[in-house]
C-alpha cells in the first residue's frame, strides 16, 4: 500500500503548535478514493465546533474521476470523529483562551482508514514568523556547511 501524507505546510509557519490530536475523518465511497489518490489539499482548511460536533471546512479533496452522479462535492463540510473527553476538552481550550483548531496532515493508518491529525494552536505574531524565518535560514546554512 502506498503512503499517503497530505500535510498543511503553511501551518506551522503560521501557528505555534501546542498540542496534536489524531481525529478518523467522516467520507463517502468517492472521497476516500481520492485521497488515496492524493488529491486532497488542506492548505485553508481550519475546525470549528457545532453542536458539540468538531467539522473541518475549506478541505478540497478532488472529485473522483472514476465516479459517476454518485461523485461528492470538492469542499464540503467533514464531520471529524474523536472521543466525547476529547472533544469536551478542545471546546473548552478554544472558548476560554482563544486558541484554534487547525488540521496539519490526512494519513492512511495501517488498516487503510484516513485520519487527520489536528492541532490546538495559537496564532504567532509578525515577530514570531521573522524568527522562525531566521531559524530555518540558519538550518539550511548549517546544512550545507556539513554537506560540503
Amino acid at each position: 500500500m502506498q503512503k499517503i501524507n497530505i500535510r498543511n505546510k503553511k501551518a506551522s509557519f503560521e501557528y505555534e503548535i501546542i498540542e496534536t490530536f489524531v481525529a478518523g475523518i467522516q467520507l463517502f465511497g468517492t472521497e476516500i478514493k481520492s485521497i488515496r489518490a492524493g488529491k486532497a489539499n488542506i492548505g485553508d482548511s481550519f475546525c470549528y465546533f457545532s453542536a458539540n460536533e468538531l467539522y473541518v471546512k475549506e478541505m478540497h479533496i478532488s472529485e473522483y474521476k472514476f465516479g459517476s452522479y454518485y461523485n461528492h462535492e470538492a469542499k464540503r463540510e467533514r464531520k471529524l470523529l474523536l472521543n466525547r473527553k476529547e472533544l469536551d476538552k478542545l471546546d473548552r481550550k478554544t472558548k476560554e483562551s482563544g486558541l484554534t483548531i487547525v488540521p496539519l496532515r490526512i494519513f492512511l493508518n495501517e488498516k487503510g482508514f484516513a485520519k487527520m491529525e489536528i492541532a490546538l494552536c495559537r496564532g504567532k505574531k509578525h515577530f514570531d514568523k521573522r524568527e522562525s524565518l531566521k531559524q530555518k535560514d540558519h538550518k539550511r546554512e548549517i546544512d550545507r556547511m556539513m554537506k560540503s
